[in-house]
């Protein structure tokens, strides 16, 4: 296990320990790229649970060894035990936990009262995937895709520096599906968007929002900040308004 990519929880308290927030990281990555926002959550009272998904947090030979379904599959398990705990949940994801979260959203609305997606991942523009069929029998790892954060000082996302090829190929070979499950979001969104994201394009924010079935959508654009924005120069912001996104489901509650 690689030092601080651990999963992390908190049961909250007070009142608002009846709303419970679920984080999840993105591809290559951990807890520990939503660390700032999970533990802003969790101060203000809420019962939040950042699980490490399979194949995380220890070598990426281990994440050759998963995909996509196994993420998902973890996923809706810990969705399951944070529900079982609360009265309403908010699901927040960064890139493949964006994807994820709106799979899950579609799919299990018992679970999700709303959703918050942080450069959610539906599309790329890198001309290498067309030849991801045949890439992925013949090329075990490419560069790393992580700690894609612009401020200078910010907290160093602790990702892996190879991305397995097959694992990756598992997810982008989803994008078109997750666009159709899109339409059968209904749960209120607010989708965070950085605006020098050198990851994930803004096209992929784009089609979401065309495809998404929710009448209740709310996008906010992070302009100083690359795809890990939680570490970033836009980190209070992000901070901000998710934190007044859960609060409006909250509200539900009281």
């Amino acid at each position: 296990m690689i030092p601080g990519t651990e999963s992390f929880s908190s049961p909250g308290h007070g009142d608002a320990a009846r709303t419970g927030v679920l984080v999840v990281h993105g591809l290559t990555a951990s807890p520990q790229s939503l660390g700032p926002l999970s533990r802003h959550l969790a101060d203000l009272g809420y019962a939040v649970s950042a699980p490490l998904l399979p194949g995380h947090g220890t070598t990426w030979q281990d994440l050759a060894r998963t995909r996509y379904a196994d993420w998902l599959g973890a996923l809706e398990g810990a969705a399951v035990d944070l529900r079982a705990r609360v009265d309403r949940m908010v699901v927040v994801g960064l890139s493949l936990g964006g994807a994820l979260t709106t799979e899950l959203a579609a799919t299990r609305p018992d679970l999700v009262d709303a959703i918050v997606l942080i450069n959610p991942a539906f599309a790329a523009d890198d001309p290498r995937l067309r030849l991801l069929p045949l890439l992925k029998h013949v090329l075990p790892t490419v560069e790393a895709i992580g700690n894609d954060v612009r401020h200078p000082g910010a907290e160093k996302e602790l990702a892996y520096d190879r991305l397995p090829v097959k694992a990756f190929a598992s997810f982008a070979q989803r994008w078109p599906h997750l666009l159709t499950l899109a339409r059968q979001v209904r749960v209120p969104v607010l989708l965070l968007r950085s605006a020098h994201d050198r990851v994930v394009p803004a096209r992929s924010s784009q089609v979401f929002l065309v495809h998404v079935g929710s009448d209740d959508v709310t996008e906010v654009v992070l302009p100083e900040s690359g795809h890990v924005a939680a570490l970033d120069r836009d980190a209070p912001l992000l901070l901000e308004r998710t934190a007044e996104f859960v609060a409006r489901v909250a509200v539900v509650v009281r």
